[in-house]
């Protein structure tokens, strides 16, 4: 049989005759016949990548973004718990859409910037939303921080320049991300408990990580921005999973060939048991205290302690809210003053704290650094490409975005409690305000009154000034 396509003809009389060709003669052939479906399908989908890219890019054009300025009181006791709080009531922003909102609206959800910014060491937390979540994003601070305030700032981005090589700035940036699975957790605020004293007394880890932004001096800025996107509950689905593979649980790959390969490994580990049993002269079935149940639905009783408390953190995590979330964060300096390597140590180094070796750690994930060829021009490209992203607040450029519940969030973004010293750090003044209507005042003389005069007129007491006026009304 004669198959044309194009300008080429095949000779397809049996597959023993096709096989028979050279390797190279095969691959050409099939590329041929088969290639454009692969060709047409990566058509489509660039044609639909572009086509969504031009829907959300007409669905967002009106989005107008505002930056908050929150300031708390100087006396704040309020725990890291107020802000996961905060942060679950940002969650009521989800939305769920369909196949048309998506693809022919070009629906793209919102999300929610949280900052922290050092500008030549003074302080300042920001949010970042868009102007139809403002009221929202008000309403979960003021829930848990009445007193605090919250005013609406320039974008502090708008200073530094987009274009690198600068001739008067340089910076260093850098995306983080999860160095295991999202499954796994980071250290949260109640691992910094004291639980040695008397009582519980939180070390507030935001002090280091103030310390840390306190630090620069003139012409230095620190920027750090946590991106965060409500999200459905599926990502629980994996953390679910990770667990019953942790545990060995038997449910986990009970389907189709799993159950042929479970029968047949634990046949053949039967066979060998009985085969010991008759070398040895055990009897059958006889166990020396160790034995592991293998008929049992998982393996939790066999875990180690520090399994055991893994599993125990992974379903704390999935118990709560999660989020998907970008963390990115950088170092500016004029050039005169730029020190990378003080910039670079104080970032990492405040972040290295939510960090655990035994479950998850927060490291760089995508930065401004090159090797090999082209290191300058790819460095100037990372840094441009880094800055734009931060500015815009872009979550898909750079690292992979990642899961954190809002315990973990509220680990990484909140208001510090009053023992944090951070001299630059700005919090709220106190207010003068003029006394209530008939407020009681104490050791006061009431002031005399004249007597009305023969002319029907009033007497104005002038006090120390030693004389009287009358005046006369009508």
């Amino acid at each position: 049989m004669n198959v044309e396509i194009g300008i080429f003809s095949f000779n397809l009389g049996s597959l023993s005759d096709f096989f028979a060709q050279g390797i190279f003669q095969i691959i050409i052939q099939l590329l041929a016949i088969f290639g454009w479906l692969v060709l047409a399908a990566l058509l489509l989908f660039v044609a639909l990548f572009f086509y969504q890219e031009y829907r959300q890019e007409k669905y967002t054009k009106d989005w107008k973004w505002v930056v908050l300025a929150i300031d708390i009181p100087p006396l704040n006791l309020q725990t890291p718990k107020a802000v996961e709080q905060m942060f679950a009531q940002l969650a009521g922003a989800f939305d769920q859409p369909n196949i048309a909102d998506k693809f022919y609206y070009g629906y793209k959800q919102k999300w929610f910037s949280f900052e922290i910014v050092s500008i030549e060491g003074y302080i300042q937390f920001l949010v970042r939303t868009e102007e139809a979540f403002r009221d929202l994003v008000e309403a979960s601070i003021y829930a848990q921080y009445p007193d605090a305030e919250i005013t609406e700032v320039e974008d502090y981005v708008n200073e530094i320049p987009d274009s690198y090589p600068n001739e008067e700035y340089d910076l260093w940036m850098a995306d983080f991300g999860l160095e295991e699975e999202d499954s796994y957790p980071i250290r949260t605020f109640d691992d910094f408990m004291d639980k040695i004293s008397k009582d519980d007394i939180l070390k507030d880890p935001m002090s280091a990580f103030l310390e840390s932004f306190s630090r620069i001096g003139p012409g230095e800025q620190m920027w750090f921005q946590i991106l965060l996107e409500p999200i459905s509950s599926s990502w629980k689905e994996q953390s679910i999973k990770k667990v019953k593979e942790l545990i060995g649980d038997k449910s986990l790959g009970s389907t189709g060939g799993s159950k042929v390969a479970e029968f047949i490994t634990s046949g053949s580990l039967k066979a060998i048991e009985s085969i010991g049993d008759q070398v040895f002269g055990r009897e059958a079935g006889a166990s020396n205290g160790n034995e592991i149940d293998r008929d049992a639905p998982n393996q939790l009783q066999y875990l180690t302690p520090g399994q055991t408390k893994l599993v125990e953190a992974i379903e704390n995590k999935i118990s709560k809210i999660g989020f998907k979330v970008k963390l990115r964060g950088g170092y500016i300096a004029r050039k005169e003053v730029f020190k990378a390597e003080r910039g670079v140590n104080l970032m990492i180094g405040a972040i290295n704290q939510y960090n655990i070796p035994s479950a998850n750690s927060i490291l760089p994930k995508y930065g401004v650094g090159a090797s090999y060829f082209f290191k300058d021009q790819r460095k100037a490209y990372r840094k441009r490409l880094l800055i734009k992203a931060y500015k815009k607040r872009k979550i898909a450029v750079g690292a992979n975005p990642f899961i954190l519940n809002i315990e973990e969030l509220a680990t990484l973004w909140h208001f510090p409690m009053s023992q944090v010293k951070a001299p630059l750090l700005q919090k709220t003044q106190a207010k003068q305000t003029e006394p209530p209507i008939g407020l009681p005042v104490e050791g006061v003389p009431e002031p005399e009154k004249e007597e009305e005069s023969e002319e029907e007129g009033y007497q104005i007491d002038t006090g120390d000034v030693g004389f009287k006026e009358d005046v006369e009304f009508g």
